[in-house]
């Protein structure tokens, strides 16, 4: 067997590993970088460590590290409770609501499981009292975070357009960002008629109490166990981290000396670092990792003793998992697998046929394992595919891999699926199970299909 093919069977083997078992994918690919770097590659320990992708890395810590500290000093809680008392009464609108605030979240830097996390408690919630499909508002919320995904400051969009731009392929971040917002909302849009939203929109609120939003942690130290075997991240919300562990699994972020005035000071300056941070990244082109640091030692030094255990909550999981994975990549163009992998599947005697396959490996990997890893891996396995000429758009073919590898998170074996099944009130939970892994199969089957038509076929 040759080196390329058992490094390829690696890697495989770390993504079947990490869904059957709850073990970080990153701890994975980094062993994996060392044995295979060392065994196939005849590289120095050296020469691994310096794939490791640092840039990405203080992406990660700073994006991650400025919204704890936002979620902290009761920013976002404020934000949610302004969202929601919008609505006014009108039952239909709270969907979207809801869709929209779990875009906002992941757009401005929060991984998707943890946006999801903090509105899916609060979304089922409204759907158990005013009678609204629990099923509905979960899908509303789990496609609201996948279409602010992939923002230019985003966890997936940072990671998908640093790839593309190492690979020196034609880059458009701003076209991917539209085609993951586009193709979700149009999703939602389909269930919400299909659902009971048309239903909905002959209702009203009677009346609209105070609404009471909990502060819910975004992400957390890394303890307790995985969510259905998916390594994309820690239990995130109260009710499955006390499931999987307990006291042991009690919440990191709380809110310092009880609950926060809303709109306060110190949540303004944070709101107007965030809207700083979109500007200083978008407008001036700066690093994003710097700014984020920057910005967030600013708000940390207002209040350095509410903002203490920031750091703790810093996504290290998914960082873990995704510098893994790219460092293990490294190794894979070191040895020139990346380039063999490229010219097999251009080779094939259809290009088109080749960028379906490659969706279809993107959202069936991606169904039971980590969305990240995945973006991580697989494109730069496509790169050379992409650049051997075979008629197949770059911007096109990035922005429907990047949609069909992240809208199948609706699962209940990833993280996002997970939390909604948790979340939901006033149902059999196996019949729930049950609906959501349907629709997450029709998801699986139908959106690459649909993605490849639309993204690669019809600009060919």
């Amino acid at each position: 067997m040759s080196p390329h093919l058992i490094s390829i069977y690696a890697l495989v083997a770390m993504f079947v590993v990490a869904t059957i078992w709850p073990i970080n994918m990153g701890v994975l690919a980094f062993v994996g970088a060392f044995l295979v770097g060392t065994l196939l590659a005849a590289q120095s320990t050296k020469d691994i460590i310096a794939g490791f992708p640092g840039g990405l890395f203080l992406t990660l810590v700073g994006i991650t590290w400025l919204f704890a500290l936002a979620q902290n000093n009761g920013t976002i809680d404020w934000l949610v409770r302004m969202a929601v008392r919008a609505v006014k009464g009108r039952l239909a609108a709270i969907p979207w609501i809801m869709f929209g605030i779990s875009a906002l979240l992941t757009s401005v830097g929060a991984v998707s499981p943890g946006a999801v996390a903090i509105v899916a408690p609060i979304a089922l919630g409204f759907a158990f009292r005013y009678q609204i499909s629990p099923l509905l508002m979960g899908l509303m919320v789990v496609h609201g975070a996948q279409a602010g995904g992939f923002s230019p400051i985003s966890i997936y969009g940072g990671i998908t357009n640093g790839v593309v731009q190492k690979a020196g392929l034609p880059l458009s971040p701003m076209t991917t960002f539209a085609a993951s917002f586009a193709v979700n909302a149009a999703v939602a849009l389909l269930l919400f008629m299909v659902l009971g939203g048309r239903k909905l929109m002959q209702m009203r609120m009677q009346t609209i109490e105070t609404i009471k939003v909990p502060h819910i942690e975004i992400t957390r130290a890394a303890t307790g166990p995985q969510i259905f075997g998916d390594s994309e991240a820690e239990a995130l919300s109260r009710r499955i981290g006390e499931e999987g562990g307990g006291a042991s699994n009690k919440l990191v972020a709380e809110v310092e000396e009880g609950n926060h005035r809303d709109g306060n000071l110190y949540q303004v300056f944070t709101l107007a670092s965030l809207m700083l941070l979109s500007v200083l990244v978008l407008a001036f082109k700066l690093d994003i990792g710097f700014v984020a640091l920057t910005i967030g030692l600013a708000l940390a030094l207002c209040a350095p003793t509410m903002q203490k255990r920031a750091m703790a909550q810093v996504a290290w999981p998914e960082i873990m998992l995704i510098t893994g994975v790219s460092t293990y990549v490294a190794v894979l163009e070191h040895m020139g697998t990346i380039d063999f992998v490229g010219v097999s599947v251009a080779g094939m005697a259809s290009p088109m046929l080749a960028a379906l396959m490659l969706f279809f490996v993107g959202a069936v990997v991606s169904a039971f394992a980590s969305s990240t890893a995945v973006l991580g891996s697989l494109i730069p396995l496509a790169v050379p595919f992409l650049q051997a000429g075979t008629g197949v758009g770059a911007i096109g073919f990035i922005a429907g891999m990047a949609v069909a590898s992240t809208i199948v998170d609706v699962s209940p074996f990833s993280t996002n699926g997970a939390l909604v099944l948790a979340n939901a009130q006033g149902v059999d939970k196996q019949a729930f199970f049950r609906k959501l892994l349907n629709y997450g199969a029709l998801v699986t089957i139908i959106a690459p299909i649909v993605l490849w038509i639309i993204f690669v076929v019809l600009p060919g």
